[in-house]
């Protein structure tokens, strides 16, 4: 037997025209919170450290390392692209985050759900009849005392929060801006695995280029204890600079192998960064002899728009800057449309006849009236946290310029470093010969031979660090101007 529903015939014109009316109220109303504005920071009109103009320097696009010419550094860069973990773990936070803005902006959409029920209930014969509410459809169902009656439902429910202050575009505002600061940390790293790549390249040349110089020092050390071993033979030199020769000898040797043991460990690195175990990865010996390529410098105010780090920091920024507005929506009244419609019967034949049909629908209204204090709070702490990434985006700002006045401050002086050690490398390698035939004339004791051939050693040695450091400098210029990026949001 059929419950007693109320069946009057549903207006089914009345649920698109609440529909319309409601989003014709979202849209027609604004967001709370304060817009987003860029915070102001002062920019210098030029960097200090640009020396000559540009004009004639190629453009640093996003694959920069091909400036250095290089085939082998080429090839590690492509598969750091391909296959570092850092990279990999950033493209997923993108995807977290890209889903987060699914999830934010699946709430400014109605949310409908199907079910099914089957209750089988008993009223108390002493407490008269008992009512019942269907949780699917809302419609209210009378069981007699005493009576046993069986309930089935197949309901279709809806509801839709009416987003009369923004609460929820804000909080989608707040999605999308973390989403696009994922997409920029994800720049981040990579700039900063292909930086960390090309450093590790050029430490290796550099220590190939150290492990050259000294095995020709060591062959020339070597060459110097037969000399002495022959005037100690002959008296025409003392015990003491046989002794001498063999510490330096000896000093060169323990040298060789600190810098074999820095070379291993500067390749487990690059293994790493290429997603390799270390075991797997090996470099060729070559000395490093690449050239410092030349680097344009745009103004400082281009550079808010070419440095990942930066929007970075001005997308959580203004993502803070949202979530303000859903902190000063949550003081206000939530407005919601709810509806259901389905079939119910208290038999399961004949439960999806027409007869059988049940709908309510309807709006509803929730009002905070007391949270201990809970809104107030979180509205504090939001705005807290817009102040301190104010501060965070203005240091990332700064931070930007500084890194380029320390690099173009590197790649100058550095220059005219090895420019003045290549002068030197000259005198000390003739100084170097003369003293040897001086000594082998009797002329100049050999504690004047030891001085000279270390010093050799040092100018050697010193000359293809500056190298490196050029390099590298260039390098770390080439991340600070950011890598051939420009920030596709402006």
């Amino acid at each position: 037997m059929n419950a007693p529903f109320s069946m009057a015939r549903p207006n089914l014109r009345l649920v698109p025209a609440a529909l319309g009316l409601s989003t014709a109220l979202v849209f027609s109303s604004c967001a709370l919170g304060p817009d987003y504005r860029r915070p102001e920071v002062a920019q210098p009109a030029a960097f200090k450290g640009i020396r000559s103009p540009e004009s004639a320097v190629p453009q640093v696009g996003r694959t920069w390392w091909t400036l250095f010419n290089d085939s082998e550094l080429t090839a590690l860069m492509e598969k750091t692209v391909a296959a570092n973990l850092d990279i990999q773990a950033a493209m997923a936070r993108v995807e977290q985050a890209h889903a987060l803005v699914t999830v934010s902006g699946g709430a400014l959409f109605p949310s409908v759900d199907a079910g099914a029920t089957a209750r089988r209930a008993r009223s108390s014969s002493s407490s008269g009849s008992l009512s019942t509410i269907d949780g699917g459809t809302g419609t209210t169902h009378v069981t007699p005392a005493g009576r046993i009656t069986n309930v089935f439902s197949l309901p279709l429910s809806l509801s839709y929060e009416i987003d009369l202050w923004g609460r929820l575009r804000r909080q989608l505002e707040a999605s999308q801006n973390s989403a696009w600061a994922s997409e920029d940390d994800l720049e981040f790293v990579r700039q900063t695995a292909l930086a960390s790549v090309a450093q590790g390249v050029f430490n290796i040349r550099y220590y190939d280029t150290q492990q050259d110089v000294l095995e020709r020092t060591i062959e020339l050390y070597r060459k110097q204890i037969e000399l002495t071993q022959s005037k100690v033979r002959a008296g025409l030199a003392l015990q003491t600079d046989l002794l001498q020769a063999r510490t330096q000898l000896d000093a060169a040797t323990a040298q060789m192998i600190d810098v074999r043991r820095a070379r291993e460990k500067q390749e487990h690195a690059i293994a790493v960064l290429l997603g390799q175990a270390p075991e797997a990865f090996s470099m060729p010996r070559r000395p490093l002899t690449l050239s410092v390529p030349a680097l344009p410098v745009g103004a400082p105010a281009t550079l808010l728009r070419q440095r990942p780090d930066v929007a970075r920091a001005e997308r959580n920024l203004a993502a803070a800057n949202a979530q303000i507005g859903v902190a000063e929506a949550a003081f206000l009244p939530t407005f919601s449309l709810t509806g259901s419609a389905g079939y119910q019967s208290t038999q399961l034949d004949g439960l999806t006849s027409w007869s059988n049909r049940v709908w309510s629908i309807g709006p509803s209204v929730s009002l905070p009236l007391f949270r201990g204090g809970e809104l107030r709070g979180t509205l504090q702490q939001r705005r807290a946290a817009y102040q301190e990434l104010v501060a965070t985006y203005r240091s990332a700002v700064l931070g930007a310029y500084r890194d380029v006045e320390d690099q173009l401050t590197d790649l100058h002086l550095l220059a005219d470093k090895a420019d003045v050690l290549n002068a030197t490398l000259v005198s000390a390698r003739e100084n170097a010969r003369l003293t040897e035939i001086q000594y082998r004339q009797g002329i100049v004791p050999y504690l004047q031979v030891i001085t000279a051939n270390q010093t050799l050693l040092n100018d050697e040695l010193a000359s293809a660090q500056a190298l490196n450091q050029r390099l590298t400098a260039s390098v770390l210029l080439i991340k600070a101007i950011g890598g051939g990026w420009t920030d596709p949001r402006g």
